[in-house]
C-alpha cells in the first residue's frame, strides 16, 4: 500500500505544472493570429477555462470516489468495465505516456541548445538525461517527487509573473493595441473558423489537469484534496493564460504577431531588448522541465494500477519496500520514452492519439452518469447533471472539429487503440477481471 504523503500543496503544483508547459508561449499566439479580436481571445480563454473547470470537478469527485492509483484508469474501469479501461491503459502505455514525455524532453532540449551550443546528438543526450534524471527522483521517494515539482512550478509562477508585471509595469507597450477591441484586425480567420480553431487551441492548452488523478493512492485525505486541488489548478491557469494573452497584446500589436517562437522572440526583444531571446528561452526551459516531471510523476501509476487488477505484468504492481514507488512501472515509462527521444520526436506519431484520448476523456465524465450518486461526505459535483453536460458539451465540440479537420489521423488513432481489444479479449483478460465487470 502507498503512503499518502503529498498535502494540497503538492497537488495543485502537479496540476499547474502539468497544464502550463510551453503552450504558454505559443497557444496565445495562434489564438491571436487566428481571432484578431482582444474581446473574443478573452472569451475563448474564459468559456473554455470553465469548462475545464467543470471537468475538473467532475475529476475530483471520481478522485473523492476512488482514491487510489491510476486515474482515468480507474474511474473508466468502475464506470465501464475492465475492457475499456485496458484500452485507456494500452494507449497510455504504448504511445501516449514515453511520447508526450519523449516530445517534453525534445523541446527541453531544443531550447538548451539555444544557451549552449548543442549539436544533434547533443541534443539527444539532454533530453535522454532529462529523463532519467527526473525517474530516478520519482523512484526514490513520493515526497522527493513531489517537492522537486512543486519547486519547478513555483519557479514557472514566479517567472511567468514577473514577466507579466514587468510587460504591464515597463511601459514598453501600448494599450491601444487593445483597440478595436472586440472587431477582428484585418487578414484574420474568418470568424466562425478562427473561434474553432482558438477552441482547439485552449483546450491543448488545459489539457492534462486530470493527470493529477493518476496519484490518489499518494496523496493524504484524497476525498478532499484532490477535488480542491483539480479546480484551484484549473482556476490558476485560467488566470495566467488570460494574463500572458494581455500581456503580449500590450508589448505587441496583433497586426505584427508572428509565429511560435518567432512571436515569443518578439515579445522577449520588446521587454528585454537583445538579451530577450535568451532571457525567454531560459523561462521556456524551465516551463517545460516543470511539465515534465510532472508528466513523469504522474504516467507510471497507471501500470501500477493495471498491474494490480491482473492486465499487466504483475511486478509492475508492487511497490520499492523502502521507497513506496512503482519503481519498474517508472522504468518502464523512462525506458520507452528515452528509446522514442533516440529514434524519433514521435511528435507526429501523438498527432495521431489525440482524438482517441479526449474520447477517452469523454467517456471518463460520462461515467459519472453511470455511477450512482456517492452519499455522505463525499465530494459531489456542484451543479449535477448540469456540471458534466458543460464539459462533455466541449468534447464533443472538440472530438467533431478533430474528426472533420483530421478524419485520416482520428481513424488511424481509434483503430490502433482498437487493436488492444484482441490483446485483452484473448491474451490479458483471461488473467485479469471479467469484461462484464463494471
Amino acid at each position: 500500500m502507498a503512503t499518502r504523503t503529498l498535502g494540497l500543496d503538492s497537488a495543485v503544483a502537479l496540476v499547474v505544472g502539468e497544464v502550463i508547459g510551453v503552450g504558454i508561449f505559443l497557444t496565445p499566439t495562434e489564438m491571436t493570429k487566428a481571432l484578431g479580436s482582444p474581446f473574443w481571445l478573452l472569451m475563448v480563454w474564459l468559456v473554455v477555462g470553465a469548462a475545464a473547470l467543470c471537468g475538473s470537478l467532475c475529476y475530483g469527485e471520481l478522485a473523492a470516489r476512488y482514491p487510489e492509483a491510476g486515474g482515468g484508469y480507474v474511474y473508466l474501469r468502475e464506470a465501464w468495465g475492465p475492457g475499456v479501461a485496458f484500452l485507456y491503459g494500452w494507449k497510455s502505455f504504448l504511445v501516449m505516456d514515453p511520447g508526450l514525455t519523449a516530445a517534453l524532453a525534445t523541446g527541453l532540449a531544443g531550447y538548451a541548445a539555444t544557451l549552449v551550443p548543442l549539436g544533434e546528438m547533443g541534443q539527444k543526450g539532454v533530453a535522454i538525461a532529462a529523463i532519467l534524471h527526473l525517474a530516478v527522483i520519482n523512484a526514490m521517494g513520493v515526497r522527493l517527487g513531489g517537492r522537486v515539482v512543486k519547486s519547478l512550478t513555483v519557479l514557472k509562477l514566479l517567472l511567468l509573473g514577473a514577466i507579466i508585471a514587468w510587460g504591464f509595469a515597463s511601459g514598453r507597450g501600448a494599450w491601444s493595441n487593445f483597440l478595436p477591441f472586440i472587431e477582428p484586425r484585418p487578414g484574420s480567420a474568418p470568424l466562425v473558423a478562427g473561434l474553432a480553431g482558438a477552441i482547439i487551441g485552449a483546450f491543448f492548452a488545459f489539457g492534462g489537469f486530470w493527470d493529477v488523478a493518476k496519484i490518489g493512492g499518494d496523496v493524504r485525505d484524497p476525498s478532499r484534496t484532490l477535488p480542491r486541488a483539480l479546480a484551484l489548478g484549473v482556476g490558476a491557469a485560467t488566470l495566467v493564460y488570460v494574463l500572458t494573452s494581455a500581456v503580449f497584446i500590450y508589448l505587441v500589436p496583433i497586426a505584427m504577431v508572428d509565429s511560435g517562437p518567432a512571436f515569443a522572440a518578439q515579445a522577449g526583444a520588446a521587454l528585454f531588448g537583445a538579451a530577450g531571446g535568451p532571457v525567454l528561452a531560459a523561462v521556456v526551459l524551465i516551463t517545460i522541465w516543470g511539465s515534465l516531471a510532472a508528466v513523469v510523476m504522474t504516467a507510471p501509476r497507471v501500470y501500477y494500477a493495471m498491474a494490480r487488477d491482473g492486465l499487466f505484468t504483475r511486478s509492475v504492481g508492487r511497490l520499492h519496500p523502502r521507497t513506496g514507488t512503482p519503481v519498474r512501472g517508472i522504468a518502464l515509462q523512462a525506458a520507452l520514452a528515452c528509446l522514442v527521444v533516440a529514434v524519433s520526436t514521435f511528435d507526429a506519431i501523438i498527432a495521431y492519439f489525440i482524438f482517441v484520448t479526449v474520447a477517452f476523456v469523454a467517456l471518463t465524465v460520462a461515467g459519472i452518469y453511470r455511477l450512482p450518486r456517492p452519499t455522505g461526505s463525499t465530494f459531489r459535483v456542484p451543479g449535477y447533471p448540469v456540471t458534466p453536460l458543460a464539459f462533455l458539451a466541449l468534447l464533443v465540440t472538440l472530438l467533431a472539429l478533430l474528426a472533420a479537420g483530421r478524419p485520416f489521423e482520428a481513424a488511424l488513432g481509434t483503430s490502433v487503440v482498437a487493436l488492444g481489444y484482441p490483446v485483452y479479449r484473448f491474451a490479458v483478460g483471461p488473467r485479469g477481471p471479467s469484461m462484464e465487470e463494471s
